[in-house]
């Protein structure tokens, strides 16, 4: 039996409730993506954040500063790099409402602030305020799966970007790559994975399958090297290092067909008892091919742990030339670091 799912959307100016109803009989659709192609950026941001608790009683952990911007700032603006994609739409619970407000205009501080000569600031503030982001809510946490299918009329029928809400990317790169992937095959889904040491493949999903050619200007790279290309033919969630069929482990950036949507309205809860996202994207495999990437494992930081968290903010403060001068003095003033 089918779960009705709702979904709210929420814009920065109205909410307006919406019921969606998957149907058994839904007919997979393939979505091709065109440069210039109107593409939707889905960003799950509905967890409970229990590895910050207790801080995110109070503060989401998605809304977490690093350095001047919170984490899902870095997200969006991810997200919308590609000049295909149009809109961001973020899947949060509705117990997160600092979210919503985060991406709201706000015309009185912002002219408070040009008042006081902080023009840095107010235009910092008038940035956010204007990024196209529209909200989801996933009102019970039922596993990435489901909260990606909450978005499902948001991105009606055509491929779609997800980005993981706690994975920063400074380069803002990948998205590019593999809807360059994507458009040399047809409009088939791609993922990005990265190498990791081959004893460490049972901490992560990894992918099997064969290389299958690698980006523009990346033809002579190794198979697991940043620029090869796969063709996927199966999901492994945390094998055994003697069972692996790769180290290519899956980084949370994915560009999915249509299909994988449609997966998702009737896909069983699988590990956790959740809806799991790579479950639908492993049924897909026998109608539709898949592809992935592999990037510098080093090109993001994921700031899903606190240990994680405060990392990123040490490491892009010491290469970001607004805050390093200042934060090498703070070490130093403290006596350095030590291991």
């Amino acid at each position: 039996m089918l779960e009705i799912s709702r979904a709210f959307h929420v814009s920065r100016y109205y909410a307006v409730r919406s019921y969606f109803t998957p149907h058994a009989g839904d007919v997979a659709r393939t979505g091709h993506v065109e440069r210039n192609a109107s593409v939707k950026a889905i960003i799950p941001a509905a967890g409970l954040g229990t590895r910050f608790l207790p801080s995110t009683k109070c503060t989401p952990k998605e809304v977490l500063p690093v350095l001047d911007k919170p984490v899902i700032q870095y997200v969006v603006e991810e997200a919308l790099e590609p000049e295909e994609v149009t809109d961001a739409i973020i899947v949060t619970s509705p117990n997160k409402p600092e979210l919503l407000s985060y991406f709201q205009p706000d015309t009185a501080l912002e002219q408070l602030l040009r008042a006081r000569g902080k023009t840095a600031s107010a235009d910092a503030v008038a940035e956010a305020g204007g990024l196209p982001v529209d909200f989801r809510f996933q009102y019970k946490p039922n596993g990435l799966g489901h909260a990606v299918r909450s978005a499902a009329d948001a991105v009606a029928g055509e491929s779609f970007l997800v980005l993981l809400g706690d994975y920063v990317v400074p380069a803002r790169d990948i998205c590019d790559k593999m809807l360059e992937v994507s458009r040399a095959h047809g409009g088939a889904s791609v993922i990005a994975v990265a190498a990791c040491a081959p004893e460490e493949v049972s901490r992560y999903g990894v992918i099997a399958g064969e290389r299958a050619g690698s980006l523009a200007r990346a033809e002579d790279v190794a198979d697991c090297e940043p620029g090869a290309v796969w063709r996927i033919s199966g999901l492994v969630e945390k094998p055994d290092p003697a069972d692996a069929p790769s180290n290519l482990y899956i980084v949370g950036r994915y560009l999915l067909s249509p299909l994988v949507m449609d997966l998702l309205a009737d896909q069983a809860p699988g590990a956790g008892g959740e809806v799991q996202l790579t479950d639908a994207m492993a049924r897909s495999l026998d109608r539709e091919a898949m592809y992935a990437v592999v990037i510098d494992p080093l090109s993001g930081y994921d700031t899903g742990t606190p240990s994680g968290w405060m990392a990123t903010n040490a490491l892009m403060a010491a290469s970001d030339p607004r805050f390093r001068d200042e934060f090498w003095d703070a070490i130093e003033v403290r006596g350095g670091l030590t291991r």
